[in-house]
Protein backbone atom coordinates (compact mmCIF):
# COMPACT_ATOMS: atom_id res chain seq x y z
CA UNK A 1 0.00 0.00 0.00
CA UNK A 2 2.58 2.28 0.53
CA UNK A 3 4.65 1.78 -2.97
CA UNK A 4 4.61 4.70 -5.21
CA UNK A 5 2.63 3.60 -8.19
CA UNK A 6 2.16 5.48 -11.02
CA UNK A 7 -1.97 6.34 -10.82
CA UNK A 8 -1.30 7.24 -6.94
CA UNK A 9 1.09 10.16 -8.61
CA UNK A 10 -1.80 10.61 -11.57
CA UNK A 11 -4.28 11.03 -9.11
CA UNK A 12 -2.69 13.69 -7.11
CA UNK A 13 -1.69 15.47 -10.27
CA UNK A 14 -5.25 15.38 -11.49
CA UNK A 15 -6.45 16.80 -8.26
CA UNK A 16 -4.56 19.69 -7.93
CA UNK A 17 -4.53 20.44 -11.35
CA UNK A 18 -8.57 20.46 -10.53
CA UNK A 19 -8.05 22.52 -7.38
CA UNK A 20 -6.01 25.16 -9.50
CA UNK A 21 -8.25 24.96 -11.99
CA UNK A 22 -11.62 25.75 -10.53
CA UNK A 23 -9.91 27.53 -7.24
CA UNK A 24 -7.87 30.15 -9.37
CA UNK A 25 -10.81 32.33 -10.52
CA UNK A 26 -12.12 33.30 -6.99
CA UNK A 27 -8.56 35.18 -6.81
CA UNK A 28 -8.98 37.55 -9.93
CA UNK A 29 -10.45 40.46 -9.88
CA UNK A 30 -13.41 40.44 -12.81
CA UNK A 31 -11.75 42.01 -15.51
CA UNK A 32 -9.41 39.55 -14.77
CA UNK A 33 -11.53 37.15 -14.99
CA UNK A 34 -13.42 38.21 -18.76
CA UNK A 35 -10.09 38.34 -19.83
CA UNK A 36 -9.40 34.45 -19.42
CA UNK A 37 -9.74 32.19 -22.64
CA UNK A 38 -13.05 31.25 -23.29
CA UNK A 39 -12.35 27.51 -22.14
CA UNK A 40 -11.30 27.95 -18.46
CA UNK A 41 -13.92 27.83 -16.21
CA UNK A 42 -14.65 31.88 -14.60
CA UNK A 43 -16.80 30.30 -11.74
CA UNK A 44 -16.02 32.05 -8.42
CA UNK A 45 -16.88 31.20 -4.81
CA UNK A 46 -20.78 32.70 -4.23
CA UNK A 47 -20.79 34.10 -0.58
CA UNK A 48 -24.04 34.29 0.87
CA UNK A 49 -26.42 36.71 2.59
CA UNK A 50 -24.47 37.24 5.53
CA UNK A 51 -21.03 37.46 3.79
CA UNK A 52 -21.92 39.95 1.40
CA UNK A 53 -24.58 41.46 2.32
CA UNK A 54 -28.04 41.47 1.23
CA UNK A 55 -31.89 41.38 1.99
CA UNK A 56 -33.98 38.91 3.90
CA UNK A 57 -37.40 39.00 3.00
CA UNK A 58 -40.28 36.15 5.11
CA UNK A 59 -43.46 35.89 3.44
CA UNK A 60 -46.84 34.28 4.17
CA UNK A 61 -48.91 33.04 1.47
CA UNK A 62 -52.70 34.08 1.65
CA UNK A 63 -54.96 30.99 1.06
CA UNK A 64 -57.52 32.04 2.32
CA UNK A 65 -57.87 35.08 -0.05
CA UNK A 66 -56.90 32.49 -3.04
CA UNK A 67 -59.59 30.01 -1.87
CA UNK A 68 -61.72 33.32 -2.27
CA UNK A 69 -60.91 33.37 -5.47
CA UNK A 70 -61.50 29.82 -6.40
CA UNK A 71 -64.93 30.12 -4.90
CA UNK A 72 -65.82 33.20 -7.20
CA UNK A 73 -64.62 31.81 -10.51
CA UNK A 74 -66.41 28.97 -9.24
CA UNK A 75 -69.55 31.27 -8.75
CA UNK A 76 -69.07 32.40 -12.54
CA UNK A 77 -68.48 28.68 -13.83
CA UNK A 78 -72.01 27.54 -11.89
CA UNK A 79 -73.63 31.02 -13.60
CA UNK A 80 -72.30 30.17 -17.23
CA UNK A 81 -73.51 26.17 -17.05
CA UNK A 82 -77.03 27.70 -16.18
CA UNK A 83 -77.12 30.53 -18.45
CA UNK A 84 -75.96 27.84 -21.13
CA UNK A 85 -78.91 25.50 -19.94
CA UNK A 86 -81.49 28.03 -19.75
CA UNK A 87 -81.94 27.74 -16.27
CA UNK A 88 -82.60 30.80 -14.52
CA UNK A 89 -81.79 30.77 -11.18
CA UNK A 90 -83.64 32.15 -7.90
CA UNK A 91 -80.35 32.95 -6.40
CA UNK A 92 -76.37 31.96 -6.17
CA UNK A 93 -74.91 32.25 -2.84
CA UNK A 94 -71.39 31.86 -2.20
CA UNK A 95 -69.82 30.20 0.74
CA UNK A 96 -66.29 29.39 2.60
CA UNK A 97 -65.76 26.23 0.38
CA UNK A 98 -67.96 26.52 -2.70
CA UNK A 99 -71.61 27.86 -3.86
CA UNK A 100 -75.47 27.35 -2.78
CA UNK A 101 -77.60 27.44 -5.73
CA UNK A 102 -81.81 27.93 -5.23
CA UNK A 103 -84.12 27.01 -8.08
CA UNK A 104 -87.32 27.20 -8.36
CA UNK A 105 -88.40 23.62 -9.12
CA UNK A 106 -87.28 19.99 -8.96
CA UNK A 107 -87.22 19.80 -12.84
CA UNK A 108 -84.59 22.50 -12.86
CA UNK A 109 -82.77 21.24 -10.17
CA UNK A 110 -82.09 17.66 -11.90
CA UNK A 111 -81.43 19.72 -15.39
CA UNK A 112 -78.74 21.94 -13.48
CA UNK A 113 -77.24 18.80 -11.37
CA UNK A 114 -76.71 16.79 -14.47
CA UNK A 115 -75.48 19.93 -16.32
CA UNK A 116 -72.84 21.23 -13.14
CA UNK A 117 -72.16 17.55 -12.57
CA UNK A 118 -70.19 16.90 -16.07
CA UNK A 119 -68.84 20.41 -16.02
CA UNK A 120 -67.23 19.89 -12.60
CA UNK A 121 -65.82 16.62 -13.54
CA UNK A 122 -64.16 17.53 -16.93
CA UNK A 123 -62.53 20.74 -15.10
CA UNK A 124 -60.60 18.19 -12.70
CA UNK A 125 -56.85 18.60 -12.60
CA UNK A 126 -55.35 14.91 -13.54
CA UNK A 127 -58.65 13.37 -14.39
CA UNK A 128 -59.94 13.98 -10.32
CA UNK A 129 -62.81 16.37 -10.06
CA UNK A 130 -61.45 18.76 -7.02
CA UNK A 131 -65.37 20.22 -6.70
CA UNK A 132 -68.41 17.99 -6.01
CA UNK A 133 -72.78 18.64 -6.72
CA UNK A 134 -74.61 17.55 -3.85
CA UNK A 135 -78.24 18.23 -3.37
CA UNK A 136 -79.91 20.03 -0.74
CA UNK A 137 -83.08 20.85 0.50
CA UNK A 138 -85.60 23.45 -0.92
CA UNK A 139 -84.54 22.85 -4.09
CA UNK A 140 -81.05 23.64 -3.90
CA UNK A 141 -77.98 23.05 -4.79
CA UNK A 142 -74.15 23.21 -3.75
CA UNK A 143 -71.19 22.90 -5.72
CA UNK A 144 -68.14 22.71 -3.09
CA UNK A 145 -64.35 22.04 -3.36
CA UNK A 146 -63.46 18.68 -1.56
CA UNK A 147 -61.63 17.98 1.14
CA UNK A 148 -58.31 16.35 -0.52
CA UNK A 149 -58.78 19.71 -3.04
CA UNK A 150 -59.30 22.14 0.56
CA UNK A 151 -56.24 20.04 2.01
CA UNK A 152 -53.55 20.31 -0.73
CA UNK A 153 -54.59 23.77 -1.59
CA UNK A 154 -52.54 25.47 1.00
CA UNK A 155 -49.39 23.39 0.53
CA UNK A 156 -49.54 23.43 -3.33
CA UNK A 157 -50.32 27.18 -3.39
CA UNK A 158 -46.79 27.38 -1.41
CA UNK A 159 -44.55 25.55 -3.78
CA UNK A 160 -46.03 26.84 -6.79
CA UNK A 161 -45.71 30.41 -4.99
CA UNK A 162 -41.83 29.18 -4.40
CA UNK A 163 -41.05 28.52 -7.82
CA UNK A 164 -42.66 31.75 -9.25
CA UNK A 165 -40.98 34.02 -6.78
CA UNK A 166 -37.40 32.25 -7.83
CA UNK A 167 -37.79 32.57 -11.49
CA UNK A 168 -38.52 36.32 -11.14
CA UNK A 169 -35.33 36.78 -8.57
CA UNK A 170 -33.14 34.97 -11.34
CA UNK A 171 -34.65 37.50 -13.62
CA UNK A 172 -33.05 40.38 -11.29
CA UNK A 173 -29.81 38.67 -11.85
CA UNK A 174 -29.69 37.88 -8.23
CA UNK A 175 -26.64 34.97 -7.75
CA UNK A 176 -27.48 31.70 -5.50
CA UNK A 177 -30.80 33.08 -4.06
CA UNK A 178 -32.03 30.86 -1.10
CA UNK A 179 -35.86 30.43 -1.03
CA UNK A 180 -37.15 27.73 1.42
CA UNK A 181 -40.27 27.34 2.99
CA UNK A 182 -41.01 27.92 6.37
CA UNK A 183 -43.94 26.00 8.14
CA UNK A 184 -47.23 25.24 6.10
CA UNK A 185 -47.46 28.52 4.28
CA UNK A 186 -44.52 30.60 5.06
CA UNK A 187 -41.47 31.60 2.41
CA UNK A 188 -38.18 32.59 3.64
CA UNK A 189 -36.16 34.18 0.64
CA UNK A 190 -32.74 35.36 1.18
CA UNK A 191 -30.97 37.65 -1.79
CA UNK A 192 -27.17 38.06 -1.84
CA UNK A 193 -26.66 41.29 -3.36
CA UNK A 194 -30.02 42.84 -3.19
CA UNK A 195 -29.63 46.02 -0.96
CA UNK A 196 -32.94 47.28 -1.29
CA UNK A 197 -35.92 44.45 0.46
CA UNK A 198 -38.75 47.06 -0.51
CA UNK A 199 -37.75 46.92 -4.15
CA UNK A 200 -37.26 43.10 -4.08
CA UNK A 201 -40.53 42.41 -2.72
CA UNK A 202 -42.49 45.11 -4.79
CA UNK A 203 -41.15 42.89 -7.90
CA UNK A 204 -42.07 39.40 -6.52
CA UNK A 205 -44.99 40.44 -4.40
CA UNK A 206 -47.20 41.16 -7.65
CA UNK A 207 -49.23 38.44 -8.34
CA UNK A 208 -48.72 39.09 -12.31
CA UNK A 209 -52.45 37.63 -13.02
CA UNK A 210 -53.07 38.21 -16.34
CA UNK A 211 -56.98 38.00 -18.36
CA UNK A 212 -58.40 38.83 -20.98
CA UNK A 213 -62.49 39.15 -20.65
CA UNK A 214 -65.25 41.27 -22.44
CA UNK A 215 -66.55 44.41 -21.49
CA UNK A 216 -70.01 45.11 -20.98
CA UNK A 217 -71.45 47.26 -23.17
CA UNK A 218 -75.07 45.82 -22.80
CA UNK A 219 -75.87 47.58 -19.12
CA UNK A 220 -76.07 51.39 -18.48
CA UNK A 221 -72.05 52.56 -16.85
CA UNK A 222 -74.17 54.72 -15.03
CA UNK A 223 -76.51 52.47 -13.18
CA UNK A 224 -73.42 50.58 -12.42
CA UNK A 225 -71.78 53.72 -10.59
CA UNK A 226 -74.96 54.56 -9.02
CA UNK A 227 -74.43 51.00 -7.38
CA UNK A 228 -76.82 49.08 -9.89
CA UNK A 229 -73.94 46.52 -10.65
CA UNK A 230 -75.24 43.47 -13.16
CA UNK A 231 -74.05 40.22 -10.82
CA UNK A 232 -72.10 39.14 -13.96
CA UNK A 233 -70.22 41.80 -14.41
CA UNK A 234 -67.51 44.07 -12.65
CA UNK A 235 -67.14 47.75 -12.25
CA UNK A 236 -63.37 49.13 -13.02
CA UNK A 237 -61.14 51.78 -14.56
CA UNK A 238 -59.04 51.88 -17.26
CA UNK A 239 -55.89 53.21 -17.60
CA UNK A 240 -56.91 56.48 -17.83
CA UNK A 241 -59.62 56.58 -15.04
CA UNK A 242 -62.43 55.94 -17.10
CA UNK A 243 -65.03 53.88 -15.35
CA UNK A 244 -65.52 49.94 -16.97
CA UNK A 245 -67.89 47.38 -16.63
CA UNK A 246 -66.14 44.17 -17.14
CA UNK A 247 -67.88 40.88 -17.42
CA UNK A 248 -66.98 38.29 -14.87
CA UNK A 249 -66.18 35.74 -16.89
CA UNK A 250 -62.36 34.95 -17.92
CA UNK A 251 -61.78 34.21 -22.13
CA UNK A 252 -58.35 33.41 -21.39
CA UNK A 253 -55.98 33.35 -18.75
CA UNK A 254 -51.63 33.97 -17.61
CA UNK A 255 -52.09 30.09 -17.48
CA UNK A 256 -52.16 29.82 -21.21
CA UNK A 257 -49.79 32.17 -21.83
CA UNK A 258 -46.27 30.83 -23.36
CA UNK A 259 -44.63 33.53 -23.91
CA UNK A 260 -44.30 37.59 -23.36
CA UNK A 261 -41.58 39.96 -24.51
CA UNK A 262 -40.94 43.58 -25.57
CA UNK A 263 -41.98 45.21 -29.29
CA UNK A 264 -43.27 47.88 -30.66
CA UNK A 265 -47.06 49.06 -31.56
CA UNK A 266 -47.76 50.15 -35.72
CA UNK A 267 -47.39 53.40 -34.59
CA UNK A 268 -43.55 52.66 -33.04
CA UNK A 269 -44.42 53.21 -29.51
CA UNK A 270 -43.17 50.32 -27.14
CA UNK A 271 -45.18 47.53 -26.40
CA UNK A 272 -45.78 44.29 -25.11
CA UNK A 273 -46.06 41.26 -26.86
CA UNK A 274 -47.64 37.53 -26.24
CA UNK A 275 -48.49 34.48 -27.43
CA UNK A 276 -50.44 31.45 -26.11
CA UNK A 277 -50.53 27.76 -26.10
CA UNK A 278 -52.63 25.84 -28.87
CA UNK A 279 -55.49 25.75 -25.89
CA UNK A 280 -55.33 29.30 -25.18
CA UNK A 281 -55.10 30.40 -28.98
CA UNK A 282 -58.32 28.79 -29.46
CA UNK A 283 -60.58 30.34 -26.88
CA UNK A 284 -58.92 33.21 -28.02
CA UNK A 285 -59.45 32.93 -31.85
CA UNK A 286 -63.43 31.93 -30.66
CA UNK A 287 -64.09 34.65 -28.40
CA UNK A 288 -62.76 37.48 -30.64
CA UNK A 289 -64.15 35.85 -33.61
CA UNK A 290 -67.81 36.18 -32.08
CA UNK A 291 -67.27 39.96 -30.66
CA UNK A 292 -66.42 41.56 -33.16
CA UNK A 293 -66.99 44.89 -32.87
CA UNK A 294 -67.10 44.86 -28.80
CA UNK A 295 -64.46 45.85 -26.94
CA UNK A 296 -62.28 43.44 -24.27
CA UNK A 297 -60.61 44.23 -21.26
CA UNK A 298 -56.85 42.95 -21.00
CA UNK A 299 -56.27 43.27 -16.81
CA UNK A 300 -53.63 42.92 -14.71
CA UNK A 301 -53.56 42.57 -11.02
CA UNK A 302 -56.81 43.35 -11.07
CA UNK A 303 -56.53 46.59 -13.07
CA UNK A 304 -57.54 47.45 -16.87
CA UNK A 305 -54.15 47.52 -18.85
CA UNK A 306 -55.95 48.06 -22.17
CA UNK A 307 -59.43 47.91 -23.47
CA UNK A 308 -59.24 47.60 -27.12
CA UNK A 309 -61.72 46.83 -29.76
CA UNK A 310 -62.01 43.75 -31.20
CA UNK A 311 -61.27 44.57 -35.29
CA UNK A 312 -61.12 41.00 -36.75
CA UNK A 313 -60.96 37.81 -35.27
CA UNK A 314 -57.45 37.05 -33.74
CA UNK A 315 -56.34 33.39 -34.79
CA UNK A 316 -52.81 32.99 -34.63
CA UNK A 317 -52.53 32.98 -30.84
CA UNK A 318 -50.43 36.45 -30.33
CA UNK A 319 -51.03 40.20 -30.08
CA UNK A 320 -50.19 43.25 -28.71
CA UNK A 321 -50.74 45.07 -25.49
CA UNK A 322 -50.49 48.71 -26.11
CA UNK A 323 -50.17 51.41 -23.44
CA UNK A 324 -47.49 54.17 -22.36
CA UNK A 325 -44.79 51.81 -21.26
CA UNK A 326 -40.89 52.94 -21.52
CA UNK A 327 -38.60 50.05 -22.62
CA UNK A 328 -38.09 50.25 -18.12
CA UNK A 329 -41.48 49.54 -17.27
CA UNK A 330 -42.23 46.68 -20.43
CA UNK A 331 -39.15 44.87 -19.49
CA UNK A 332 -40.52 44.58 -15.59
CA UNK A 333 -43.94 43.43 -17.02
CA UNK A 334 -42.81 41.05 -19.52
CA UNK A 335 -40.54 39.40 -16.32
CA UNK A 336 -43.51 39.01 -14.61
CA UNK A 337 -45.07 37.81 -17.11
CA UNK A 338 -42.60 35.03 -18.14
CA UNK A 339 -42.25 34.24 -14.57
CA UNK A 340 -45.71 32.74 -14.08
CA UNK A 341 -48.73 34.15 -11.95
CA UNK A 342 -48.78 33.78 -7.83
CA UNK A 343 -50.94 31.58 -7.05
CA UNK A 344 -52.19 33.66 -3.91
CA UNK A 345 -51.41 37.17 -2.74
CA UNK A 346 -47.86 37.21 -0.41
CA UNK A 347 -48.10 39.03 2.66
CA UNK A 348 -44.67 40.17 4.33
CA UNK A 349 -44.30 39.21 7.42
CA UNK A 350 -40.85 40.48 7.87
CA UNK A 351 -38.14 42.05 6.44
CA UNK A 352 -34.33 42.66 6.81
CA UNK A 353 -31.33 44.11 5.54
CA UNK A 354 -27.22 43.37 5.88
CA UNK A 355 -25.42 45.51 4.57
CA UNK A 356 -22.52 45.54 2.59
CA UNK A 357 -20.15 46.60 5.61
CA UNK A 358 -21.99 44.06 7.92
CA UNK A 359 -20.70 41.29 5.56
CA UNK A 360 -17.18 42.13 4.85
CA UNK A 361 -16.59 42.14 8.36
CA UNK A 362 -18.00 38.87 8.54
CA UNK A 363 -15.45 37.57 5.77
CA UNK A 364 -12.15 39.22 8.08
CA UNK A 365 -13.42 37.41 10.76
CA UNK A 366 -14.32 34.42 9.25
CA UNK A 367 -11.01 34.23 7.51
CA UNK A 368 -8.84 35.45 10.30
CA UNK A 369 -10.59 32.39 12.51
CA UNK A 370 -9.77 30.34 9.02
CA UNK A 371 -6.01 31.70 9.27
CA UNK A 372 -6.06 30.85 13.15
CA UNK A 373 -7.20 27.39 13.10
CA UNK A 374 -5.24 26.19 10.14
CA UNK A 375 -1.86 27.93 12.00
CA UNK A 376 -2.98 25.80 15.24
CA UNK A 377 -3.01 22.96 13.54
CA UNK A 378 0.29 23.25 11.33
CA UNK A 379 2.14 24.16 14.57
CA UNK A 380 0.84 20.76 16.03
CA UNK A 381 1.55 18.72 13.23
CA UNK A 382 5.55 19.77 13.56
CA UNK A 383 5.42 19.94 16.91
CA UNK A 384 3.71 16.17 17.08
CA UNK A 385 5.34 14.30 13.63
CA UNK A 386 8.49 16.65 13.00
CA UNK A 387 8.84 18.64 9.62
CA UNK A 388 8.57 15.52 7.71
CA UNK A 389 5.55 13.57 8.68
CA UNK A 390 3.99 17.07 9.66
CA UNK A 391 4.96 18.46 6.85
CA UNK A 392 3.46 16.03 4.20
CA UNK A 393 0.08 16.96 6.67
CA UNK A 394 0.11 20.25 5.76
CA UNK A 395 0.83 20.08 2.57
CA UNK A 396 -2.33 17.28 2.18
CA UNK A 397 -4.31 20.54 4.19
CA UNK A 398 -3.58 23.21 1.79
CA UNK A 399 -4.56 20.83 -1.29
CA UNK A 400 -7.65 20.06 0.90
CA UNK A 401 -8.31 23.77 1.28
CA UNK A 402 -7.91 24.45 -2.73
CA UNK A 403 -9.88 20.87 -3.63
CA UNK A 404 -13.12 22.24 -1.33
CA UNK A 405 -12.99 26.19 -2.75
CA UNK A 406 -13.09 24.55 -6.19
CA UNK A 407 -15.31 22.20 -5.54
CA UNK A 408 -17.67 24.94 -4.66
CA UNK A 409 -16.73 27.40 -7.51
CA UNK A 410 -17.74 24.51 -9.89
CA UNK A 411 -20.98 23.88 -8.41
CA UNK A 412 -21.70 27.18 -7.39
CA UNK A 413 -22.47 26.30 -3.83
CA UNK A 414 -22.64 29.41 -1.24
CA UNK A 415 -20.03 29.79 1.43
CA UNK A 416 -21.78 30.98 4.53
CA UNK A 417 -20.57 32.17 7.91
CA UNK A 418 -21.22 28.85 9.25
CA UNK A 419 -19.85 27.22 6.15
CA UNK A 420 -16.67 28.76 7.20
CA UNK A 421 -17.13 27.30 10.58
CA UNK A 422 -17.82 23.95 8.51
CA UNK A 423 -14.29 24.89 6.81
CA UNK A 424 -12.85 25.10 9.51
CA UNK A 425 -13.93 21.42 11.15
CA UNK A 426 -13.02 20.24 7.94
CA UNK A 427 -9.39 21.41 8.07
CA UNK A 428 -9.59 19.67 11.70
CA UNK A 429 -10.81 16.52 10.46
CA UNK A 430 -8.38 16.16 7.54
CA UNK A 431 -5.73 15.99 10.00
CA UNK A 432 -7.73 13.54 12.29
CA UNK A 433 -6.42 10.68 9.14
CA UNK A 434 -3.36 11.75 9.78
CA UNK A 435 -2.94 11.43 12.85
CA UNK A 436 -4.58 8.14 13.30
CA UNK A 437 -2.16 6.98 10.41
CA UNK A 438 0.89 8.60 12.04
CA UNK A 439 -0.01 6.74 15.93
CA UNK A 440 -0.31 3.75 14.08
CA UNK A 441 2.92 3.93 12.81
CA UNK A 442 4.82 5.15 15.89
CA UNK A 443 2.49 1.76 17.28
CA UNK A 444 4.27 -1.00 15.20
CA UNK A 445 7.87 0.87 15.05
CA UNK A 446 7.86 0.35 18.36
CA UNK A 447 7.21 -2.95 18.40
CA UNK A 448 10.14 -3.56 16.44
CA UNK A 449 8.78 -3.90 13.28
CA UNK A 450 11.03 -2.70 10.41
CA UNK A 451 9.97 0.63 9.09
CA UNK A 452 8.24 -0.08 5.68
CA UNK A 453 6.22 -2.68 7.47
CA UNK A 454 5.04 0.26 9.59
CA UNK A 455 4.44 2.39 7.38
CA UNK A 456 1.81 -0.58 5.68
CA UNK A 457 0.43 -1.39 8.92
CA UNK A 458 -0.43 2.54 9.76
CA UNK A 459 -1.82 2.36 6.26
CA UNK A 460 -4.06 -0.86 6.29
CA UNK A 461 -4.84 -0.54 10.00
CA UNK A 462 -5.98 3.07 10.47
CA UNK A 463 -7.99 3.09 7.47
CA UNK A 464 -11.11 1.46 8.63
CA UNK A 465 -10.99 4.04 11.23
CA UNK A 466 -10.85 7.02 8.77
CA UNK A 467 -13.54 5.69 6.53
CA UNK A 468 -15.98 5.19 10.16
CA UNK A 469 -15.03 8.63 11.12
CA UNK A 470 -15.69 10.24 8.25
CA UNK A 471 -18.63 8.15 7.23
CA UNK A 472 -20.53 9.21 10.25
CA UNK A 473 -19.72 13.06 9.32
CA UNK A 474 -20.88 12.66 6.47
CA UNK A 475 -24.41 10.59 7.52
CA UNK A 476 -24.55 13.87 9.94
CA UNK A 477 -23.67 16.47 7.47
CA UNK A 478 -26.54 14.88 5.00
CA UNK A 479 -29.06 14.97 7.76
CA UNK A 480 -28.35 18.69 8.32
CA UNK A 481 -28.62 19.43 4.69
CA UNK A 482 -32.15 17.70 3.86
CA UNK A 483 -33.54 18.79 7.23
CA UNK A 484 -32.34 22.01 8.06
CA UNK A 485 -32.19 25.50 6.18
CA UNK A 486 -30.57 28.41 5.20
CA UNK A 487 -27.26 28.55 7.14
CA UNK A 488 -27.55 25.06 8.60
CA UNK A 489 -27.63 24.17 5.04
CA UNK A 490 -24.36 26.25 4.21
CA UNK A 491 -22.54 24.39 7.30
CA UNK A 492 -23.86 20.68 6.07
CA UNK A 493 -22.57 21.59 2.15
CA UNK A 494 -19.39 22.73 3.31
CA UNK A 495 -18.61 20.10 5.42
CA UNK A 496 -19.65 17.73 2.95
CA UNK A 497 -17.74 18.54 0.72
CA UNK A 498 -14.85 18.23 2.83
CA UNK A 499 -15.48 15.03 3.91
CA UNK A 500 -14.53 13.61 0.17
CA UNK A 501 -11.60 16.28 -0.19
CA UNK A 502 -10.19 15.44 3.19
CA UNK A 503 -10.14 11.70 2.40
CA UNK A 504 -8.34 11.88 -0.79
CA UNK A 505 -5.81 14.75 -0.03
CA UNK A 506 -4.82 13.38 3.63
CA UNK A 507 -4.41 9.63 2.48
CA UNK A 508 -3.05 9.94 -0.90
CA UNK A 509 -0.60 12.82 -0.49
CA UNK A 510 0.35 11.10 2.65
CA UNK A 511 0.80 8.00 0.84
CA UNK A 512 2.90 9.42 -2.31
CA UNK A 513 4.76 11.57 0.15
CA UNK A 514 5.44 8.64 2.22
CA UNK A 515 6.66 6.03 -0.89
CA UNK A 516 8.78 8.62 -2.68
CA UNK A 517 11.03 9.53 1.12
CA UNK A 518 11.05 5.81 1.56
CA UNK A 519 12.24 5.32 -1.87
CA UNK A 520 15.12 8.43 -1.42
CA UNK A 521 15.91 8.25 2.03
CA UNK A 522 15.80 4.44 2.36
CA UNK A 523 15.94 5.06 5.89
CA UNK A 524 16.73 2.82 8.73
CA UNK A 525 14.00 4.00 11.27
CA UNK A 526 10.60 5.82 11.66
CA UNK A 527 10.95 9.37 12.78
CA UNK A 528 7.99 9.30 14.74
CA UNK A 529 9.04 6.63 16.51
CA UNK A 530 11.62 8.24 18.07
Amino acid sequence: MIHLSRWKVILLGLSLAFGILFAYPSLLTPAQREALPGFLPKNTLNLGLDLQGGSYLLLEVDVTEMQSKRVANTVEDVRQVLNEAQITPVSIQPDATGVVITLSSDAQVDTAFTAIRDVVTRSGSGGVADRQVTRQQNNRLRVAFTDAALNNMGPDAVSQSIEVVRRRIDNLGTREPSITRQGADRIVIQAPGESDPAELERVIGQTAQLTFQMVDVDNSIEDALAGRVPPDAVLMADELGNPLLVKRRVLVSGENLTRAFVTQDQNGQTAIGFNFDSQGAQRFGEATAANIGRPFAIILDGKVISAPVIRSAILGGSGVIEGNYSIASAGEMVSLLNGGALPAPLNVEERRTVTAELGKDAVDRGMQATALGFVVIVVFMFLAYGFLFGGISVIGLVLNGILIVAAMSMTQATLTLPGIAGLILTFAVAVDANVLIYERMRDEARQGRSVIASLDAGFNKAMGTIIDANLTTLVAALIMFFFGAGPVRGFAWTLSIGVFTSMLSAVLVAQVGLAWWLKVAKPKKLPVAE
